[in-house]
C-alpha cells in the first residue's frame, strides 16, 4: 500500500467553509467558526494518521470533546454551552473525513475503530444510507434538569423553584418564570400568574351575581391556594415588598425582587424585616428586645426579639409581697401578672351584737367597729396583765342577722333590730310615755287627761285612717292601729307586654311586671322563613308600623325580630351545612375547597387538585379488581366508590347455625346469620327452666341480661295451696311463697250446667280454701231451655240427631277448598292430628304454591291456630304454631260444612224468590202530593206560602218531615215529603215509616186541597209515589180500585198506630178491627168538621197533645194481640222452612 501523502496546509478560509459544512447552517449563523476548524483539524490529523494510529487518535479525540461538552452541558443557562454541547459529536466526521480521504471502501480496521469510538445507542441517530456521508444530528443529548428545591425556608424554595422552572400556578397549573407577571397571597404566599388571579375574581364577581342579584355585592373573594377570604381585589404587578410596580429583572438577584430592603413590619415586634426584598414570609427577628421588668418589678431582663413577651410579660417566680386590698396582709402567691386580688385568710370574728363568732375570710369583713359587752360576749377568763377596760369592748366585723334582744331601761321590753353595735349606756325603751305623745298613726296627740303612766300602757287609737306610705306607694287605707300596715289590696290597671291587653290586678307591692298575654306573634323574621312565635311580644306594635309605611324588607327590622338560628341548610356540596345566620335567598357556594388528587376507587380515573368541595370521584369504566375476603372469584362488575360495597358472594356454601347445632347447606356466602330455627333448650342459671329463644349465639340467652340465679320465666311449680301453677316469675332457688292470693282462673256453673262463670282462685298458703261463690243461680234462659228439653221429650224430638246447620269455616275456606277437595281432606287431616296431639306446638308443610299457602293460613285461622310463611321462593313454605287462643279443632269437616252450605244456598234461593214475589205484589206507600193543572204564572214562593201553615202543622203533628216543593215537565207541582235525620229530630218524634208517612200526607190532602181550590191555584190534589229523582211510579187515581179498601184509610191515628207498631203495620191491613172502620167513616163524613175544627182551634199544641192521649190509649189493647199474631206467625215461617229444607 503506498504511502499517504501529506496533505498540503489549509487556510482559514478553507477551514471556515468546512467548519460550516460539518455544522449545518446553525453552526455558520452563530460565527462559531473557530471551535469548528479546532474540531476539523483533529478529524484532518485523525484522517491522514497511519491506520495503526489512527483509531487510538480518533478515540482521544472523541473522549476528550465529550468531556469538554460534558462540562459545557452542566451550564443550562448560557445559550453558548448548549451549543456546544449538541455540536459535540466530532467522531462521526472523522469517520467522514477519512472515508473522504480513502476515497475506497471502507477497512475493517478502520470499521472497528469507528464503531468503537461511536458513541451508545440513541433513537435520535440519523439515518445510514450506504455510499452517503453520515450528517450529525442537529439536538445533542438531553440536558439535565435541577430538582425541585428542597431549602429549610420557604423564601428560598420560591425562587429557586421559579429560577429553575418548577414553580405551578394553582390555577392554570403552567410555570411561573422570571418573565412572569405574578401575584402572591399574603395569608399563604402562594404566587400565581396576575392574569390568572385575575379572571378567578371576575369569575368569582359574576358568579356571586348571578346567585343574588338583590342582596348588596359582597367585595371579598377567595384566595386560590388557601381559600382564605380576601377584601382587596389583585391590584398591578410589583415587586414581593411592594416597593416597586412592574420591576424588571436584574441579573444575578432572585426573580421578581427590587433589590431594596424589605423593611416589611413583623406582627411580633417593632422591628422592620432588615433582608433583601423576598417572597414569603419574613425571616425571625434576631435583634435583641427591650429591657422589662417582672410582673412583680423586683428584677429586669433582656431577652433576644423572639423570646421577648411583649404582651404577657415574664414572672421571676419570687413571692410578690405586696399589700392586699384589706391594708393588713401580703401576697403570699409567686411573681405574678394583675391584681393581687382580695384577701382571703380566715379571721376569727364577731359580730356586731356579739351573739356569733366565726372565721370568715378578710375580704369578707364589713366595716369593723366597736361595740360594748354589756354580757352576751361570752369570752374566756382574762389574762391577769389585761386591763378590765378590754373586756368591756370587743370589735365587731359582720352581721349576724339575728335580732339583738337586749333590753330597754324599762327592763321590759327588749331590742328587735336586727344585729347592730351596742353602746355601753343602756338604750331607753321607745314605748315610754315621753317618747310616744302621738297615737299609732301620729295624726293625734295624746291628751293629758288620757297620758299614759308607763311604756306597758297600751297606745290609745284615734278613728282617722292611718295613710301611711305603704312600699308600693300606695297609702294604708285602714284606720288608725299599731304594728306594721297590712299588704296593700287595692286594684290596678297593669298593661302587657305587647301593649294590646290592659288588665286589672292586685297590687304587686310596688314591683310591677308586664304580664304576658295569649296572644301569639305572627310577624314575620328577617330571614323570611321564619316566625315571631312569641307570646306577647314587645316588638309587634313596631312590625305593624314597619309594614304599613311598606319599608324595604331588610331595612329597619326590630330587634326582637331578628332571626338568630343558624341557617343549617345543605350546600350543594352534599357534604357541609351553611353555617351563616339565617337569611333569605339560596346558601353561598361551599367555601371548602379540596387539595388531593381525587381518583377512583381502583385509582384510574383521577381529578387534579384543586377541586370544589364536593366534587365525587371520577366514574370509571374498568372493572373493579378488588379481591373478596372469603376467596372466591370475583363477579365481574363495575369499579365502584369506597363506600358502595362489592355485590354480595353467590356462591352457596355449607355454614354452621349460629347456636352449632347443625351443619346448614346451599347457603350464601355473604350470610353470617345462618339460624337452624330450633329452640335453644339449654339450662338457663335458675336450672329449672330451659331457653326458649330460638337458634342465638353464645351468651344471648334469656337471662344474659338478668343479675342473679332466676330467670325471667314463670315459676310453673305446682302450688301447695291449689292445684294451679305459680305465675311469679322465676324466684329459684327459693321455694313459692304462696302469700298472695292465687290469679288462676277457674270456672263455676249452675244447677243446669248452662250458665258458666269465671272466677279466680284466690287461695293462698294460710287460706287455701277461700270464701266465694261455688255456683251460680239459673237464670230465664235456664228455664227456657229446661222447657225446650221437656217440650223435646214429649215430642219425641231427639236434639242429638236434629240437624246443625252451623258452618265453623270461613267462606274463603270453602271456596278454596272446592277448587282441590282431594288435596284439601289431606290437609285437613294433617291439622286435626297435630290439634289432637298435645306435646306438639309446630307444623311444618313443605314447600308449595301461593293458593296452597293461602288454604293453609285460612284453615289455621278458622282453627285458632297462628300460620307463618318462612324463606323465599321457591322454598317459602307454612308454619303452624298452636297459641292460647286454640281450644279444640272444629267437630265439622270441611266436606260436611260444604253440604251444608250447599242445602241452605238452595234454601235461601227458595225463600229469597217468595219473599220477592211476595214485595212485588205488595203496592209502593204515597210520599208527595200531586197538584194538576196548575195555574199559569204561578210560583214556588207564593204556593209554599199559602200552604206553610198546614205544611208545619203536619210536620209537627207526626213524624218529623220536611216538605220540598218542585215543577215536573209535565207542567205538574209535586209537593214530597222526607223525614229529618237529625239525631234531635228522631229523638223528638216518633219513627218515620213508610206508612206513617203515606198517613200523614192522607191526613193533609183535605187541607191542601181545599187552599188549592180557594186560591185557585190548581183544578186538583193527588197523592203520589215519587222516586229520588221525581219521577212519578205510582198516582192515586190509578191504584184507588186495587188498594183492598185499607190503602187509602184516611185516620188521625193512622201514623201512630203505624209508628208504634213499626215492622206490624202489614199485620194491621191485613186484619182491619172495627177502629179503622171508624176511622175510616170519621174521614169519610167528618172530615170537613175537622178541618173547621183545627183552623177554629186557639191552641193547636193542645189539641195536637190530646190526640196524642187519645190514640195511645185506642192503641193499647191493639200491641197485644199484634204482638201474639207475629209469634204465632214466626212459629208458621219456621215450620214452612223445615218442611221446604226436607222437600
Amino acid at each position: 500500500m503506498p504511502e499517504p501523502q501529506a496533505a498540503p496546509p489549509l487556510s482559514n478560509s478553507q477551514r471556515g467553509s468546512r467548519g460550516r459544512r460539518g455544522r449545518s447552517r446553525r453552526g455558520n449563523q452563530h460565527g462559531s467558526a473557530t471551535r469548528v476548524g479546532d474540531g476539523e483539524r483533529s478529524q484532518i490529523e485523525i484522517a491522514f494518521a497511519p491506520a495503526a494510529e489512527a483509531p487510538n487518535q480518533a478515540t482521544n479525540a472523541v473522549s476528550a470533546h465529550d468531556a469538554q461538552s460534558g462540562s459545557s452541558r452542566g451550564d443550562r443557562g448560557r445559550r453558548g454551552g448548549s451549543r456546544r454541547g449538541r455540536g459535540g459529536s466530532s467522531a462521526q466526521r472523522s469517520i467522514v473525513v477519512s472515508h473522504r480521504g480513502h476515497g475506497g471502501p471502507l477497512a475493517p480496521t478502520h470499521q472497528a475503530a469507528s464503531s468503537s469510538a461511536l458513541p451508545s445507542l440513541s433513537a435520535a441517530a440519523p439515518e445510514f444510507v450506504p455510499g452517503k456521508p453520515l450528517v450529525p444530528s442537529r439536538h445533542g443529548p438531553p440536558r439535565s434538569r435541577p430538582a425541585k428545591s428542597t431549602a429549610e425556608d420557604l423564601p428560598t424554595r420560591i425562587h429557586e423553584d421559579i429560577e429553575n422552572g418548577h414553580y405551578e400556578c394553582v390555577i392554570c397549573t403552567s410555570e411561573v418564570v422570571q418573565t412572569s407577571r405574578v401575584w402572591f397571597c399574603s395569608i399563604c404566599w402562594t404566587v400565581a400568574h396576575l392574569h390568572c388571579v385575575r379572571k378567578w375574581h371576575t369569575n368569582r364577581s359574576n358568579n356571586r351575581e348571578q346567585q343574588d342579584q338583590n342582596v348588596e355585592e359582597d367585595q371579598s373573594w377567595r384566595c386560590p391556594g388557601c381559600n382564605s377570604s380576601l377584601v382587596e381585589g389583585p391590584g398591578p404587578y410589583h415587586c414581593w415588598c411592594g416597593k416597586e410596580t412592574d420591576p424588571k429583572h436584574i441579573p444575578g438577584l432572585p426573580p421578581h425582587t427590587c433589590g431594596q430592603t424589605c423593611s416589611k413590619a413583623r406582627a411580633t415586634c417593632s422591628h422592620k424585616c432588615p433582608s433583601m426584598c423576598h417572597a414569603g414570609p419574613c425571616p425571625p427577628c434576631t435583634l435583641m428586645g427591650p429591657t422589662q421588668s417582672c410582673h412583680c418589678g423586683k428584677h429586669t431582663a433582656t431577652q433576644r426579639c423572639t423570646e421577648t413577651e411583649y404582651g404577657k410579660g415574664w414572672s421571676c417566680e419570687e413571692v410578690c409581697g405586696d399589700l392586699l386590698p384589706c391594708g393588713e396582709h401580703t401576697c403570699s402567691r409567686p411573681c405574678h401578672s394583675g391584681l393581687c386580688g382580695a384577701c382571703e385568710i380566715p379571721i376569727l370574728s364577731a359580730c356586731y351584737c356579739g351573739k356569733e363568732h366565726k372565721e370568715i375570710p378578710c375580704d369578707q369583713r364589713g366595716d369593723i367597729l366597736d361595740s360594748f359587752n354589756y354580757g352576751q360576749l361570752h369570752s374566756p377568763q382574762p389574762a391577769e396583765d389585761s386591763e378590765p377596760e378590754s373586756e368591756l369592748w370587743f370589735e365587731g366585723s359582720f352581721r349576724c342577722y339575728k335580732t339583738c334582744g337586749r333590753k330597754f331601761d324599762c327592763g321590759y321590753h327588749v331590742c328587735q333590730k336586727p344585729c347592730h353595735t351596742q353602746d355601753e349606756s343602756t338604750p331607753h325603751c321607745p314605748f315610754s310615755p315621753d317618747v310616744i305623745t302621738h297615737c299609732a298613726c301620729g295624726k293625734t296627740r295624746i291628751e293629758s287627761a288620757d297620758a299614759r303612766k308607763s311604756c306597758r300602757d297600751p297606745i290609745l287609737h284615734c278613728e282617722k285612717t292611718c295613710n301611711k306610705p305603704l312600699p308600693c306607694g300606695h297609702t294604708c287605707p285602714d284606720k288608725c292601729h299599731t304594728g306594721s300596715c297590712a299588704v296593700c289590696t287595692q286594684t290596678i290597671d297593669i298593661t302587657c307586654r305587647c301593649g294590646r291587653v290592659m288588665e286589672k290586678s292586685a297590687c304587686h307591692q310596688g314591683e310591677t311586671a308586664s304580664p304576658l298575654c295569649f296572644r301569639v306573634c305572627r310577624t314575620q323574621l328577617n330571614c323570611g322563613r321564619h316566625e315571631c312565635g312569641e307570646h306577647c311580644c314587645s316588638g309587634e306594635k313596631k312590625a305593624t308600623e314597619r309594614r304599613k309605611q311598606k319599608r324595604n324588607a331588610n331595612e329597619n327590622y326590630e330587634p326582637e325580630h331578628i332571626c338568630l338560628q343558624v341557617c343549617g341548610r345543605q350546600l350543594k356540596c352534599g357534604l357541609h351545612t351553611c353555617q351563616q345566620l339565617c337569611h333569605k335567598g339560596p346558601c353561598m357556594s361551599c367555601p371548602e375547597a379540596i387539595f388531593n388528587e381525587i381518583s377512583c376507587s381502583c385509582g384510574r380515573a383521577v381529578l387534579h387538585p384543586p377541586q370544589p368541595c364536593g366534587t365525587r370521584p371520577p366514574e370509571c369504566r374498568f372493572p373493579c379488581t378488588k379481591a373478596r375476603p372469603c376467596g372466591h372469584p370475583i363477579v365481574s362488575h363495575q369499579c365502584h366508590p369506597e363506600g358502595t360495597e362489592c355485590p354480595n358472594c353467590p356462591f352457596l356454601v355449607e355454614k354452621p347455625c349460629v347456636c352449632g347445632k347443625k351443619t346448614l347447606k346451599n347457603q350464601p356466602c355473604w350470610f353470617d346469620e345462618a339460624r337452624c330455627g330450633l329452640p335453644c333448650g339449654k339450662k338457663l342459671k335458675c336450672g329449672t327452666h330451659e331457653c326458649k329463644n330460638l337458634c342465638h349465639r353464645a351468651g344471648q340467652c334469656e337471662d344474659a341480661d338478668i343479675s342473679g340465679t332466676h330467670c325471667a320465666q314463670p315459676c310453673s311449680k305446682v302450688r301447695k295451696s291449689c292445684e294451679h301453677t305459680c305465675t311469679d316469675q322465676c324466684h329459684a332457688p327459693f321455694p313459692c311463697k304462696e302469700d298472695k292470693p292465687c290469679q288462676s282462673k277457674t270456672f263455676i256453673t249452675c244447677p243446669c250446667q248452662h250458665r258458666k262463670q269465671e272466677v279466680r282462685c284466690q287461695a293462698t298458703r294460710l287460706n287455701p280454701w277461700p270464701t266465694r261463690e261455688t255456683s251460680l243461680k239459673c237464670d230465664d234462659e235456664c228455664l227456657r231451655l229446661q222447657r225446650n228439653r221437656l217440650l223435646a221429650d214429649a215430642l219425641k224430638i231427639d236434639p242429638e240427631t236434629r240437624t246443625d246447620d252451623h258452618i265453623p269455616y270461613s267462606d274463603t275456606t270453602l271456596k278454596l277448598f272446592r277448587d282441590n277437595n282431594t288435596w284439601a281432606q289431606g290437609q285437613e287431616r294433617e291439622f286435626r292430628v297435630f290439634a289432637g296431639a298435645a306435646d306438639e306446638k309446630r307444623l311444618r308443610f313443605k314447600p308449595m304454591p301461593v293458593n296452597q299457602r293461602a288454604f293453609l293460613h285460612a284453615l289455621a285461622e278458622d282453627f285458632g291456630l297462628d300460620s307463618e310463611s318462612q324463606d323465599p321462593e321457591p322454598h317459602r313454605h307454612v308454619c303452624i304454631f298452636k297459641t292460647p287462643r286454640f281450644v279444640s279443632a272444629p267437630r265439622k269437616t270441611l266436606a260436611q260444612c260444604a253440604r251444608i252450605a250447599k242445602t241452605t244456598a238452595a234454601v235461601g234461593a227458595a225463600v229469597f224468590s217468595i219473599k220477592s214475589a211476595a214485595a212485588a205484589d205488595r203496592p209502593q206507600t204515597f210520599n208527595a202530593l200531586l197538584l194538576k193543572d196548575p195555574q199559569f204564572g204561578l210560583t214556588i214562593d207564593e204556593l209554599e206560602r199559602a200552604l206553610s201553615a198546614d205544611l208545619a202543622a203536619a210536620a209537627r203533628s207526626g213524624p218529623a218531615l220536611t216538605f220540598s216543593t218542585s215543577f215536573l215537565p209535565s207542567d205538574e207541582i209535586i209537593i214530597k215529603a222526607t223525614p229529618l235525620a237529625s239525631a234531635a229530630a228522631v229523638a223528638a218524634s216518633f219513627d218515620a215509616t213508610p206508612h206513617s208517612l203515606e198517613a200523614v200526607l192522607t191526613s193533609l190532602k183535605p187541607a191542601v186541597a181545599k187552599a188549592v181550590s180557594r186560591l185557585k191555584f190548581a183544578k186538583g190534589v193527588i197523592l203520589c209515589h215519587a222516586d229520588t229523582s221525581l219521577n212519578i211510579t205510582r198516582r192515586e187515581d190509578e191504584n184507588s180500585a186495587n188498594s183492598g179498601g185499607w190503602s187509602s184509610v184516611v185516620s188521625r191515628g193512622g201514623w201512630r198506630r203505624g209508628g208504634a207498631a213499626s215492622d206490624g203495620a202489614p199485620a194491621a191491613v191485613e186484619q182491619p178491627t172495627s177502629r179503622g172502620f171508624m176511622a175510616l167513616k170519621k174521614v169519610g163524613f167528618k172530615q170537613k168538621k175537622q178541618v173547621v175544627e183545627e183552623e177554629v182551634e186557639d191552641d193547636w199544641l193542645t189539641a195536637a197533645e190530646k190526640m196524642e192521649r187519645e190514640a195511645a190509649e185506642g192503641s193499647a189493647g191493639e200491641s197485644d194481640a199484634a204482638s201474639e199474631n207475629k209469634r204465632e206467625g214466626s212459629d208458621t215461617e219456621a215450620v214452612g222452612a223445615d218442611e221446604l229444607a226436607g222437600a
